[in-house]
């Protein structure tokens, strides 16, 4: 079996045992409350602040989406509530009896397809999709399998089309240096040598690049036109605080100030990205 197989196969394992019988109750109150939800989402959560920037919202409905790596399908199921016709694809099967029962107890336009499996084995009609989307998705594939995906997806992409990408950015080595000796939700500190490497152990993220100069390189391969936007190199200061109502406040205010940051400052901090691919390249 080879490299990138066996991290496929992490992957697998690791999403299926963390969404088996995973709960839609949270999803269920976030579609009914949706104005509400996305209003907070998009300027305090730097994944959906990130990912809905530019207009993506009012591109949604009526657009043929594919997301990959739909994992828990919360987002999967928000653009289909904003009138999208959603395909949703994950290696872990779980994924899709979480779109089942969010079909059975949401009343879309669109119901959610889900495409199971392999992503490159889709057998999906060549220029099918308005829009590819993937939310903190490319960084878990090794290097030589997302350029199988990104090759995929420059196939599936309409030539008018778009495709985004959340990934965390990494362009400054001392700032991700420091960043493994402060501890998060899931992560210990490296300073506690035994439980880093056991969380290292389990971790199904490869090590690999994640600098916004890899993106640029890996999607002109595919496509004419490559935007990077970076985010959060002052919302990164918000890990520092407690979670509560002021933690909270700075991520909105930092996230919406980093547009008065001169571009090459904000790309070199940035603890995220959204890279977005236009005008396929296909032989």
């Amino acid at each position: 079996m080879q490299k990138e197989d066996r991290n496929q196969k992490k992957n697998k394992d690791f999403y299926e045992k963390v969404y088996s019988g995973y709960s839609i109750k949270n999803i269920l109150w976030w579609l009914n409350n949706l104005e509400g939800y996305l209003d907070f989402a998009t300027t305090h959560e730097t994944s959906w602040f990130a990912l809905y920037k530019n207009n993506f919202r009012d591109k949604l409905s009526g657009s043929k989406v594919l997301e990959m790596g739909c994992g828990d399908c919360n987002n999967a199921a928000i653009m289909a509530a904003l009138g999208a016709e959603v395909y949703a694809n994950d290696i872990a099967p779980s994924s899709g009896e979480i779109i089942e029962e969010i079909n059975k107890n949401y009343n879309f336009k669109y119901p959610i397809k889900f495409i199971k499996g392999d992503f490159l084995e889709n057998k999906l009609p060549a220029k099918s999709f308005d829009l590819i989307i993937g939310k903190a998705f490319l960084h878990h594939l090794n290097i030589p399998v997302e350029t199988l995906f990104l090759k995929e997806t420059a196939r599936l992409l309409k030539e008018d089309g778009e495709a985004r990408f959340f990934e965390p950015a990494v362009n400054s080595k001392l700032l991700d240096e420091i960043r493994w000796y402060v501890p998060v939700k899931g992560r210990p500190s490296k300073i506690s040598t035994a439980a880093f490497k056991k969380w290292k152990e389990e971790d199904p993220h490869p090590d690999r690049s994640f600098s916004s100069a890899h993106f640029e390189k890996a999607g002109e391969q595919f496509f004419k036109e490559v935007e990077i936007l970076p985010v959060g190199s002052l919302e990164r200061f918000g890990q520092l605080m407690k979670t509560g109502k002021k933690r909270e406040s700075f991520r909105k205010k930092a996230l919406s100030k980093e547009k008065y940051i001169p571009y090459p400052v904000n790309r070199y901090f940035a603890k995220s990205q959204l890279i977005t691919y236009r005008k396929p390249i296909n032989e």
